[in-house]
């Protein structure tokens, strides 16, 4: 069970017990209305993400390179699709887990993430070799081995910026 379904809650009667320990029911009102707005905040950034992401075709996304380097494990599945402004093409069943969508862009190379509990574990990169007519090959792919970090960080080539 994720400790964040207990500890949010615990959290928002602690702060309005310490509310109405300090300031009586003015404060209980003022917790309370700083509770609204936060969830206010979260929904309202929930509705735009959304609402960009229905305007573009579903498992599209502009560069799939560019989503490539701005992944990083952990990032949650609202993250990944206010990145990409589209819902992913999803491949795995409805409630199953790991969760496995993939977002295409125009030279189709594309992106297929891996989510468990609602968090990204495993991104690979697929690309084609030499045209939109070839089978994809894999590019690159992270996860969590940690060689595998350490390796796709190191710099790939020997230009220095110097002319």
């Amino acid at each position: 069970m994720n400790l964040r379904n207990i500890l949010v809650p615990l959290g928002a009667v602690g702060l309005i017990g310490f509310g109405f320990a300090t300031s009586g029911w003015a404060g209980v009102l003022a917790v309370v209305g700083g509770l609204v707005m936060w969830g206010l905040l979260h929904f309202t950034r929930l509705v735009g993400v959304m609402h960009r992401a229905a305007r573009r075709p579903i498992g599209y996304v502009g560069s799939t390179v560019m989503l490539n380097a701005r992944l990083a494990k952990g990032m949650n599945l609202m993250h990944v699709v206010a990145l990409t402004q589209a819902l992913g093409e999803q491949l795995s069943d409805a409630d199953a887990q790991p969760q496995r969508y993939r977002w295409t862009d125009g030279s189709q190379s594309h992106v297929t993430c891996t989510f468990r509990d609602g968090k990204l574990v495993q991104w690979t990169l697929f690309r084609p070799e030499g045209g939109a007519e070839s089978d994809p090959s894999p590019v690159e792919s992270r996860s969590d081995n940690p060689q595998q970090a350490k390796d796709a960080h190191e710099p790939r080539s020997s230009f220095d910026g110097r002319s």
